[in-house]
């Protein structure tokens, strides 16, 4: 493994990504429009149910999220595709660097008419997310949803305590603790969001930034400061 994929597969980055995932989901639900964003199954299910009423308007901005969704799959794979040559920022952090764009972009637009907008763009953002960060510690997960984690974390479990093969436990707490701090996000989300009203959703951007650094290397942090140092010389 290479110090890149190392660097995006610390336990605190995952961890800290889990709870931006389960804060969008509660802020989606209880301002933007009762619905789910981070996972497409929901859209596509209410998709088809606005299809059978024959609610053509209302079926579109379902669509729109789930082809917003498959965009920040596709998206994520041309970054990883033609980043890598670049060394002074990795893949990974050009694709956080774009979902604190689209997040910050969400503050500013209104409440209510243009909610499936929102909808639409964390989706994006959430592809984005699922697709460039799909492991930790070298085990498959995800931040944006927590079905498959509680399924490889029980899995894990079991063979941990059945099958007494070492290592299992530690993978199943890697998964609950993921788990675990999606329920935060989603928690302390409903909670701040109700008390100090929507404009904590910057929340959301700022742990986006603290992954970005909790990925970067200590030999990157040289090389930018190097760089820096380069560019206030020639500015001098």
């Amino acid at each position: 493994m290479n110090n890149s994929s190392a660097n995006a597969e610390r336990l605190a980055a995952a961890c800290v990504l889990s709870v931006v995932g389960g804060f969008l989901d509660i802020y989606t639900y209880l301002h933007r429009g009762g619905v789910f964003a981070n996972a497409v199954t929901g859209n596509m299910v209410l998709f088809g149910f606005r299809l059978a009423d024959g609610e053509w308007l209302q079926s579109g901005r379902y669509l729109l999220a789930i082809l917003s969704y498959a965009l920040g799959i596709f998206t994520a794979n041309v970054i990883h595709a033609k980043l890598p040559p670049l060394r002074r920022l990795t893949w990974h952090q050009f694709v956080l660097m774009l979902e604190f764009c689209c997040l910050l972009t969400v503050c500013f637009i209104p409440y209510g008419e243009f909610d499936f907008l929102v909808n639409a763009l964390i989706s994006f953002v959430c592809a984005l997310q699922v697709q460039t960060f799909r492991r930790v510690h070298g085990l498959p997960f995800a931040s944006t949803m927590c079905t498959g984690n509680l399924r490889s974390g029980t899995d894990a479990l079991f063979r941990g305590l059945y099958g007494k093969e070492p290592g299992e436990l530690q993978k199943a707490l890697h998964y609950f603790g993921v788990i675990v701090c999606f329920i935060t996000g989603a928690a302390a989300g409903a909670l701040l969001l109700n008390t100090f009203g929507r404009n904590i959703f910057l929340l959301v951007p700022a742990g986006l930034c603290a992954v970005f650094f909790l990925i970067t290397s200590r030999r990157q942090l040289a090389s930018w400061r190097r760089m820096f140092r380069n560019l206030r010389r020639g500015k001098q």
